[in-house]
């Protein structure tokens, strides 16, 4: 299994936080913070482009 070192979470209006992470292999993990073993990996870019797609109002939905 590999090492996951995460970010403290963030936490927007009301119940919703995520926490971010990477591992030593530079692969991108999106977490919950309620269920610790459930996460999203991708690469990096990938995840970025998600985070910035839901910033612009184009995938707020997915959260």
């Amino acid at each position: 299994m590999t090492d996951i070192c995460w970010d403290e979470a963030f936490c927007s209006e009301g119940a919703n936080c995520f926490r971010f992470g990477v591992d030593d292999q530079g692969r991108a993990y999106i977490g919950s913070t309620t269920d610790t073993t459930a996460h999203v990996s991708d690469s990096l870019e990938a995840l970025r482009a998600l985070i910035s797609a839901v910033k612009s109002g184009a995938a707020d939905h997915l959260l």
